[in-house]
């Protein structure tokens, strides 16, 4: 769950040093339009692909976000935060697992930093533009800054209309592909708030294993 949360988490929410091509400007206006919902609802589709280990795997998901709080939902496995604890609910096991975030110690982009991760550690520049049912789709490619990083690069997809992102496509060191395409990008809903909520006793009453870790 840690590779497939790193990746969706880096895609799929100060300063980026970013060349002067208008990648700068085109990034700016993509994190303010974010910034300016209430709250997202997105629905992916997910890869991962490295030709030389002959592994492939594709699923979808979806998550919610609002402010700092997410609910997200792939490989049927649940994760939710309510700003202070993460609820990682795995049916197939009967097994919750509560631990407390901490923003100092937590090396993994969240949810609620998806939309908007490339504003710090990452230089960047213009890539390809296609045309996606005539949607004209600019990519920017980013690097990071950091050159212990596992990542090699990052393509972002960029509806030039909409300012929203359209794909993540994320090549690390050992040549894995994580690919990150959102089906639907729905903002301002009516949300209720119990969505990133956890009900501790509706999980007991099932039988499952609530395994605290802090």
């Amino acid at each position: 769950m840690r590779t497939i949360s790193l990746m969706l988490f880096s895609f799929l929410f100060a300063t980026i040093a970013i060349a002067q091509d208008g990648s700068k400007q085109l990034l700016k206006d993509v994190s303010e339009k974010v910034k300016s919902y209430e709250n997202v609802q997105i629905e992916f589709k997910y890869n991962l692909n490295n030709a030389k280990e002959n592994v492939s795997q594709e699923t979808r998901g979806n998550v919610s976000l609002s402010g700092d709080k997410y609910a997200l939902e792939m490989l049927g496995i649940k994760r939710i935060f309510d700003g202070k604890k993460i609820y990682t609910i795995v049916p197939e096991d009967e097994e919750v697992t509560i631990s407390n975030f901490d923003p100092n110690m937590d090396t993994e982009i969240t949810p609620s930093q998806m939309l908007t991760f490339y504003e710090e550690g990452y230089t960047s520049k213009m890539d390809i533009v296609q045309d996606v049912k005539g949607r004209k789709i600019q990519y920017v490619e980013l690097r990071p800054i950091d050159n212990q990083t596992e990542i090699k690069k990052i393509l972002l997809g960029i509806d030039v209309q909409t300012k929203h992102i359209y794909k993540l496509i994320q090549v690390d060191n050992n040549d894995t592909k994580y690919t990150v395409t959102v089906q639907s990008f729905k903002s301002n809903q009516p949300i209720p708030q119990s969505l990133f909520q956890f009900d501790s006793n509706k999980y007991e009453s099932e039988g499952y294993y609530i395994n605290s870790l802090d």
